[in-house]
């Protein structure tokens, strides 16, 4: 039924194509900072009026299902329960999961929230039993955070070890997600891939094939360690994480070179989140990812595109065509 199934399907067994990259937006920022997490509500001349509420938010989410283009819709337990109960996912192709854990990385609180205030600590609200016996979903989001420190890399394991453990009993698949150290650990800016793949790699070693994750989400560390990782194991389906909000034209060349470098999923939250136009930026990542444009074909598109409806952009078509993001710059596409 999920598109998602049949494009890993054929991306484990060496049969990947143009078309068979996967997308998934990450409307679960209510589980860090949930009235921000929600994205601008702007007026014509795009300046900033509010945030979305609860409910508009839940609205856009149904759109972007009805255009059926993503493969796949992240959020939190709460708001699918909200989008399942008006049958948002019906009949839809389009995958649902929901975060499952919460460490204390990705609380965002405003003003500055508790991301650098020391070592990620795990967490979860999410309950699996429960969540499995209303049915509803089983395809859940668990991150995890190496910090280069024993005692909190250990309690993180040990912490992933029980999630494991866990969605076995409730028969919850998962993607594992991989953060770079949320807090300085003594390890070199230059180092960081490096030291993200071993950890990774080594903490699924020890798992059974049926408690490994569908996939990853993993920070871009250049195409160096992405191709180090994407060709270690071929079992493991290497995705990239969005990070920032930056420009159009770094949403854009962050997917083209990491469907360039081995990457095969994609989950971007405030790339999509924050775009003046979501349907518009979602329909323009696929034609960048299935090679039908480049990068910064689809910036001057997605401006089109703007401009036919009405829509100011937040930057310049100038502003929005630079790459911002230093480790987008050395393998920019031309």
């Amino acid at each position: 039924m999920y598109r998602m199934n049949a494009k890993l399907a054929k991306i484990r067994a060496g049969h990947y194509a143009k078309g068979d990259f996967i997308i998934a937006d990450a409307k679960d920022g209510d589980m860090s900072n949930p009235v921000p997490g929600t994205g601008p509500l702007r007026d014509k001349d795009g300046n900033f009026i509010r945030f979305r509420t609860r409910s508009e938010f839940l609205e856009m989410i149904s759109e972007l299902i009805r255009q059926n283009v993503l493969d796949i819709m992240l959020v939190s337990v709460s708001n699918l329960e909200l989008l399942q109960e008006t049958g948002a996912f019906n009949g839809s192709p389009v995958r649902p999961a929901f975060r499952a854990n919460d460490a204390s990385d990705i609380w965002g609180a405003r003003p500055n929230g508790y991301g650098k205030l020391g070592a990620s600590r795990p967490f979860r609200t999410a309950d699996l039993k429960r969540i499995a016996a209303v049915k509803l979903g089983n395809l859940g989001l668990y991150s995890i955070t190496f910090v280069n420190d024993v005692e909190a890399d250990l309690r993180s394991l040990e912490a992933f070890s029980a999630f494991r453990a866990d969605a076995a009993a409730n028969g919850i698949e998962y993607f594992l997600e991989v953060f770079n150290p949320n807090i300085e650990c003594g390890i070199p800016p230059e180092a960081i891939g490096t030291f993200v793949n071993d950890n990774l790699a080594r903490c699924l070693s020890g798992v059974l094939k049926a408690d490994r994750p569908q996939f990853l989400k993993y920070p871009y560390n250049g195409p160096k360690a992405l191709e180090e990782l994407a060709n270690y194991d071929p079992q493991l389906v290497v995705g990239v994480l969005g990070g920032g909000a930056g420009t159009t034209r770094d949403t854009f060349e962050l997917l083209y070179q990491s469907e360039r470098y081995g990457a095969r999923v994609a989950l971007f939250g405030r790339k999509i989140n924050l775009a003046e136009s979501q349907l518009d930026m979602v329909s323009h990542m696929r034609a960048v990812v299935d090679g039908e444009m480049k990068p910064l074909d689809a910036v001057r598109a997605y401006h089109a595109a703007l401009q036919a409806k009405g829509i100011t952009a937040v930057r310049s078509l100038d502003d929005d065509s630079l790459i911002t993001e230093t480790v987008l710059k050395a393998a920019a596409s031309a």
